[in-house]
């Protein structure tokens, strides 16, 4: 099983940009977007962004996983 999560894109460098999730901040991979751009949400697993989400979805799927590892 993987478990790719939602991050919001702070910096785009070309195929490298930087996103953050819960005030930690990660280095990713942008190679499999077509047009990303700062502020957007990207499904993020190993290091890689795969997808756009829209923030309704993403901050939906965060609090499920805010509320998971608060169990």
């Amino acid at each position: 099983m993987c478990l790719a999560v939602p991050c919001r894109l702070l910096e785009v460098d070309g195929v490298r940009g930087r996103a953050e999730v819960g005030g930690a901040t990660l280095d990713v991979r942008l190679d499999l977007l077509e047009c990303p751009r700062v502020g957007e949400y990207v499904l993020v697993h190993a290091g890689f962004a795969l997808e756009t989400i829209d923030e309704a979805e993403a901050e939906k799927t965060l609090a499920l996983l805010d509320e998971l590892g608060s169990a």
